[in-house]
């Protein structure tokens, strides 16, 4: 008769950190390319996301550091370290539709250059 033994609790949280850091990692290079827009992920907050602070994800896009993403987060009251997945759906909205408005008159901006 086999038993399965269940790896230590240390092990297993160990494992679901790193797939989390590896899934965030390729999250954050996808967003750097622009395969993938920034006010998409906070409107739909996938599951690696969850714990990710508005500041990591904000960074994450081509030329925004944190100066940039303190200054756009002020005049919505949002602190920078506020994690994803404890943004109210409200939050979430006006957080997404600013970034939406935020980029897609930057691009204009660019191409019309």
């Amino acid at each position: 008769m086999a038993t399965s033994v269940e790896a230590p609790q240390h092990m297993r949280a160990l494992e679901r950190a790193n797939t989390v850091r590896l899934a965030r990692a390729e999250l954050k290079r996808a967003i750097a390319r622009g395969d993938m827009e920034a006010s998409d992920v906070i409107r739909e907050c996938p599951w690696e996301t969850e714990s990710m602070t508005i500041s990591e994800l904000l960074t994450s896009q081509r030329r925004w550091g944190r100066t940039r993403a303190r200054k756009f987060l002020l005049p919505l009251s949002l602190n920078e370290n506020k994690q994803l997945g404890t943004l109210t759906s409200r939050q979430r909205r006006l957080l997404s539709t600013e970034l939406a408005s935020r980029t897609t008159s930057g691009r204009s901006a660019i191409t019309a250059a």
